[in-house]
């Protein structure tokens, strides 16, 4: 058994390559093989989002707080509340991030395939997000 302490592992800023805003992240669980899954509570500010992405084996959001938008390829942006529950199958491509005037949090989960649980690609453009 392995018991993580809250503060035992320090919150991280979310990298400029992956997230357009203000992102923290905190790390909430990530087994060693061969578990494959991990999770983190990521908080963005207002403005704030995610890169385009997809997930090997897809993705899990949980909403805990606030209000924000999410968007797979080709879709509408969809607004998302505490207690929604996202999931993006494997491979399909999205973001996700807070309103332009609200904080919003989540939970993300997702599962490492070849020991990546993500591929990241281009930024969500000003114009993409204000279509929200």
């Amino acid at each position: 058994m392995d018991i993580k302490r809250i503060g035992s592992r320090p919150s991280q800023s979310g990298a400029a390559d992956y997230f357009s805003g203000t992102v923290r992240v905190d790390p909430l669980f990530s087994p060693p093989d061969p578990a494959r899954v991990a999770g983190a509570l990521v908080t963005f500010e207002p403005g704030a989002r995610t890169a385009w992405h997809t997930h090997p084996l897809g993705q899990t959001l949980i909403v805990t707080a606030g209000c924000g938008w999410v968007q797979h390829e080709g879709g509408p942006v969809e607004e998302i509340r505490p207690g929604d529950v996202v999931w993006f199958p494997p491979g399909e491509k999205h973001w996700h991030g807070a309103t332009a005037t609200t904080a919003m949090s989540h939970i993300a989960i997702q599962e490492k395939l070849n020991g990546s649980p993500v591929d990241w690609m281009e930024h969500v453009t000003d114009e993409q997000y204000r279509r929200g």
